[in-house]
C-alpha cells in the first residue's frame, strides 16, 4: 500500500473472486477494511450549522405564534389547543441523500472493480444515514437500498462481488436512482454516476437526467468525452478518475462544488 496503493487495491479486488474459499474470505475482509480506511481520510462530509425553519412542534424549539395562529383562534371558548396544531422555529440540518450508480457493463476486474468499491466506501462514510448503491449493465443490481441499514463492509463487498456484464442501459439506471432517492426526506438529493456515460441501450438519457434533483458524474480519465457532453446538456458536474485512489477526492469535488 505504501509503495503503490492502486496496484495493491486492484490485486486485492481480483483476489475477492479467488476460487479458494479461505483466500477469498480473507481478501474480502482485507479489501473492505482497506477501502474504508482509505476513503476515511478524504470523504468525510462537511458539517454545516444548518438553517432555521418553521416545522411542526415536536417538543423542541420555540413556538411560532404567527405560524400557529389558527390553533389559537377560538381558544377563548375554552377549546384545548392540540400539540399537533402548533408550529415551532427550530434548526434543520443540511441533510444530503446520495445514490451511487456504478457502471458494470465493461470490465469489472482489477482497477475498475477497486474504483467502484472505493466509491461505495467513500459514499458510505460521507452519508452513512442516507445513501444507496446501484450497479448497472443491462439490468440494475441494488447493493444497498436507500431505506435499508447495511454495514459499510457489507456494501463494499457487495460491490466487489460484481463482474462485468451486458450492455449499458443508462436510462434505466438513472430512473432506478431517482426511485431510490424518492424514499429519502433529505433536502438535497444527489445521484453520483461512476461511468463513461456511453449508453448502448435505447432511451432518453438526457430527459431522465434533467429530471433528477442533482447529477454528478465521475468519469474515467482519458475516456470522459461522452460524460462531459452529457453533463453540458443537463447541467451536471463532472470529475475524472485516473486511479482507484483518486475516487475519494473526486467525490468531494463533485459533491461540494455548488
Amino acid at each position: 500500500m505504501q509503495h503503490d496503493p492502486d496496484e495493491t487495491l486492484s490485486m486485492i479486488a481480483d483476489l475477492t473472486a479467488a476460487t479458494d474459499p479461505k483466500l477469498r474470505a480473507a481478501a474480502r475482509n482485507l479489501a473492505a477494511r482497506l477501502m474504508l480506511d482509505l476513503a476515511a481520510n478524504t470523504a468525510r462530509r462537511r458539517r454545516g450549522i444548518g438553517r432555521m425553519v418553521t416545522a411542526p412542534f415536536r417538543g423542541e424549539g420555540d413556538i411560532d405564534i404567527d405560524a400557529s395562529i389558527e390553533a389559537f383562534e377560538g381558544s377563548g371558548s375554552r377549546r384545548r389547543v392540540r400539540v399537533e396544531e402548533l408550529r415551532a422555529r427550530t434548526w434543520s440540518k443540511r441533510d444530503t441523500a446520495v445514490c451511487l450508480v456504478v457502471d458494470r457493463s465493461g470490465s469489472m476486474g482489477g482497477k475498475p472493480l477497486a474504483t467502484s468499491a472505493l466509491a461505495a466506501a467513500a459514499v458510505a462514510l460521507r452519508e452513512p444515514d442516507d445513501y444507496s448503491v446501484l450497479a448497472f449493465g443491462r439490468d440494475v443490481v441494488v447493493a444497498k437500498s436507500q431505506d435499508a441499514r447495511r454495514p459499510g463492509p457489507e456494501v463494499v463487498n457487495a460491490v466487489l462481488a460484481l463482474r462485468g456484464f451486458g450492455t449499458t442501459d443508462l436510462t434505466t439506471a438513472l430512473r432506478a436512482a431517482a426511485d431510490q432517492l424518492g424514499r429519502s426526506r433529505a433536502a438535497r438529493k444527489v445521484v453520483v454516476l461512476l461511468s463513461d456515460c456511453r449508453a448502448t441501450e435505447p432511451g432518453d438519457v438526457e430527459a431522465v437526467a434533467r429530471g433528477l434533483d442533482e447529477l454528478c458524474i465521475m468519469a474515467p480519465e482519458g475516456d470522459d468525452a461522452e460524460a462531459r457532453a452529457l453533463a453540458a446538456k443537463v447541467g451536471a458536474k463532472v470529475a475524472t478518475v485516473g486511479e482507484p485512489s483518486d475516487v475519494p477526492a473526486a467525490l468531494v469535488e463533485v459533491l461540494e462544488r455548488r
